[in-house]
């Protein structure tokens, strides 16, 4: 059964094999860390309880990867990650320790894997592309079409229901979070129905990416804050008491 320390920095350490792996999905063929203190290359620990930062030093037959906590003579020994990552058995407590609780290259180097941690992140992004492939599901094409616009661009207006559809739930399961922001912003049916009555020549952008006016006469319809994106102005400005009017007017003409 793991045993816990109760005291000082390892206070809660569990006796039990543990597994590391080097930052941002680096994976060389070996990558040596920094195993004992260098005047040009520091490696120490700050103890809060005791206001001084000690030396560290991994040391096969020692205990404590902690220099003055270290008797008689020394084995030094390397800490060499292969293809990004390394195994530490429950028998080498030194260096699990160095590792887990001293080295100031862990969370910035490298991590510590835990399987709890991963296996409940695991499960929220399982749970998350679930949420996203049923909302796709039951997504109305309208609706769908909007979204997708989003990703895939002007393309959607050439597509038909079935290929919105798939490319809909494709969407869902690779980037689940995004779809489902994008699914419950209003702001995106309303910027699609911008699109689609400009493509239908119902209402013009301006040469000039300044306004927008009716495709009849050319009569401003409002104008565009300056660095704000044409189609996102435009479903803002539908929201208004003004642009419900002219919305309403563009819906008739798209039926």
């Amino acid at each position: 059964m793991a045993k816990k320390q109760e005291t000082g920095p390892e206070a809660g350490w569990v006796i039990k094999d543990r597994n590391y792996i080097l930052k941002g999905d680096l994976e060389p063929i070996t990558f040596t860390l920094a195993s004992r203190h260098h005047t040009r290359t520091p490696l120490l620990y700050f103890d809060e309880e005791k206001g001084y930062a000690r030396e560290l030093r991994y040391a096969t037959n020692q205990k404590s990867p902690l220099v003055d906590e270290q008797e008689g003579r020394s084995t030094l020994g390397h800490i060499v990650f292969k293809n990004g990552a390394l195994s530490v058995s429950r028998a080498n407590q030194g260096l699990q320790k160095l590792l887990s609780i001293y080295h100031p290259g862990k969370d910035v180097v490298y991590e510590e894997l835990d399987p709890v941690a991963e296996a409940k992140d695991e499960l929220f992004d399982i749970e998350l592309e679930l949420e996203a492939l049923n909302l796709a599901k039951g997504l109305e094409i309208d609706h769908a079409e909007a979204v997708l616009r989003v990703e895939a661009g002007s393309v959607v207006g050439n597509m038909t229901s079935s290929e919105i559809k798939r490319d809909l739930m494709i969407f869902a399961k690779q980037s689940p979070e995004t779809f489902i922001a994008l699914v419950n912003d209003d702001n995106v049916q309303l910027r699609n129905f911008g699109i689609k009555a400009t493509e239908a020549n119902i209402i013009r952008l301006a040469q000039d990416q300044r306004s927008f006016v009716w495709g009849s006469n050319g009569r401003k319809l409002m104008t565009i804050p300056f660095e704000e994106n044409p189609y996102s102005a435009l479903a803002a400005w539908f929201k208004t008491d003004e642009g419900t009017e002219v919305y309403k007017a563009i819906e008739k003409k798209l039926k």
